[in-house]
């Protein structure tokens, strides 16, 4: 989950001032290139001009993720309630193996009701296994009986020392850069005497009538500006490497203990609680807004389809996910009636693959549609996959499964998030993943970017269709999504480099997700 947020930050994308620009920022998603000059998804245009006198049923979403603030203000009215279940009586009333289970279930909870927050990254949790198995000084002949082992032993080792040296190098750093930041922006406040500090303030200081510090604090602030950096992303930066090396990168931190349960059995129904908001819900609620955030009130943002019951379904922590939890997850919301499943998370490793596979087909006998983030370190999925995918560990490929990679709402060459994973044959569409706006803890509302963001929007968009044409399988779905898609003859830079390249080559159908098309094609379809 953190990699979304930083990988952002690190890259300093530069603000954008212009009055189109800033159109885009709270409803581009939503939004049509053609009537808007953004490439949004046409939500709606198909709203006004397709669905306006249409009728729709409600239609089950899971949002498979870190927690969801049940009582936002623009949510709430949107949960997945499990009308089968009394709540607070202590008793599984459904006999689905759940008690309690009113919005969902917490894979990540204790019996007591407490809830694990910090995990390791999986790549951690297989060396120190593979370190317990090989000891400091392995004979030849365990090396030699074990040569796989020891070489993936070599290899994250290796992985390891790098990522652990790069946190310890970028956390002082950052450290550094707030102490500025805060000095800096003192010193403005105290000269200006203001309690809030403006970017049209911080412009307007007449640096020919102020002294030498006042000068420096306003250049600052001004270099941070000019990176899109405020106060809060450097302190969520130095939280992010400091809880990397305490948590995520440290072999001897064991999180499971708050669950009570064993990591290396499946225990499906056995272990968890119904808290399903959880310590850090920031997450999974910005993704659950943009799949179905309320569109009939006055408030926020209006999420892509209007019929919506969002399944909060909590599995990720700070930190790498178990496989144990995910193929659970998804057994959970297929048993409890998800028609489709956002998975906004992933990771490098997948020691418990098989546990997915089987969870995923056995989505797909039951017609669940499963929506994934395609990743955010901007590297090639056909080389460099990411788990969980569609890709049975026999070769096979899923049918009901999707991939989604960023898109940004600049023009030309910046088309494409810089972050974003892409893939010829393993990267199916792309979707809008920068500056999105959506809710988050609190009743609030902020911007955040990543594939995580492109996988929800391409969700409500299957969740749209569903509504409108209940009739349509999972299958049709995706057909009708991956064939709908706008393909823009454009040549941007791949990501994480200046290299230019044709957006086409970048995923399966070479498409961005467009509803309005979706919804035409879906209305002649017999």
């Amino acid at each position: 989950m953190k990699k979304i947020l930083f990988s952002i930050l690190i890259s300093s994308f530069l603000l954008q001032t212009n009055a189109q620009e800033l159109k885009t920022k709270l409803n581009w998603f939503n939004l049509d290139f053609e009537k808007d000059g953004v490439r949004g998804m046409s939500v709606e245009r198909a709203y006004n001009e397709l669905l306006k006198d249409k009728k729709s049923k409600p239609v089950v979403v899971a949002i498979i993720d870190g927690g969801t603030d049940v009582n936002h203000e623009d949510l709430k009215d949107k949960l997945w309630v499990n009308t089968k279940e009394i709540a607070g009586n202590g008793k599984d009333d459904d006999k689905n193996g759940f008690i309690d289970d009113i919005n969902g279930w917490d894979f990540l909870g204790g019996k007591d009701g407490t809830d694990v927050h910090h995990e390791q990254l999986e790549m951690t949790r297989i060396l120190k296994q593979l370190k317990g198995k090989f000891g400091d000084k392995p004979s030849k002949k365990l090396i030699r009986k074990n040569k796989a082992d020891y070489e993936l032993l070599q290899t994250l080792q290796k992985e390891y020392d790098e990522k652990k040296a790069e946190n310890e190098q970028y956390a002082p750093i950052y450290k550094q850069m707030y102490s500025n930041y805060l000095e800096s922006e003192k010193i403005l406040k105290d000269y200006l005497k203001v309690e809030n500090l403006t970017q049209a303030a911080i412009k307007g200081i007449d640096e020919s009538q102020a002294d030498r510090k006042v000068r420096a604090a306003k250049k600052t602030l001004e270099k941070f500006i000019e990176l899109g950096a405020t106060g809060t992303d450097l302190k969520e930066a130095i939280e992010h490497f400091e809880s990397e090396l305490k948590y995520n990168y440290n072999l001897d931190f064991d999180a499971r203990k708050v669950v009570g349960d064993n990591p290396k059995k499946l225990e499906y129904g056995e272990y968890g609680n119904n808290e399903v908001t959880g310590p850090d819900a920031m997450h999974g609620s910005h993704v659950a807004g943009i799949v179905g955030a309320n569109r009939n009130n006055s408030l926020g943002i209006m999420g892509v389809c209007n019929d919506v019951q969002l399944m909060v379904v909590r599995t990720v922590p700070d930190g790498d996910e178990r496989d144990k939890d995910v193929a659970n997850a998804i057994r959970y919301a297929t048993d409890n009636g998800a028609e489709i499943i956002n998975m906004s998370f992933g990771k490098k490793y997948s020691p418990e693959k098989k546990w997915v596979d089987d969870a995923v087909k056995y989505a797909q006998s039951k017609g669940v549609l499963m929506i994934a983030a395609a990743g955010n370190d901007n590297s090639d999925m056909d080389i460099d996959p990411q788990f969980p995918n569609d890709t049975y560990e026999n070769g096979s490929v899923a049918e009901n499964w999707i991939s989604v990679g960023a898109l940004s709402w600049k023009a030309g060459a910046d088309a494409v998030a810089t972050f974003s994973n892409y893939g010829k044959k393993n990267v199916d569409v792309f979707a809008p993943g920068v500056d999105i706006y959506s809710t988050v803890p609190g009743s609030k509302y902020e911007e955040k970017g990543g594939t995580s963001m492109a996988s929800p929007a391409t969700a409500g968009v299957a969740a749209l269709l569903k509504s409108y044409f209940p009739n349509l399988t999972a299958a049709q779905i995706k057909k009708i999504i991956l064939e709908s898609t706008v393909k823009p003859d454009l040549r941007v830079k791949k990501p994480g480099s200046e290299e230019i390249v044709k957006f086409e080559d970048l995923s399966v159908t070479g498409g961005i997700v467009n509803a309005y098309n979706a919804v035409k094609m879906a209305m002649e379809m017999k």
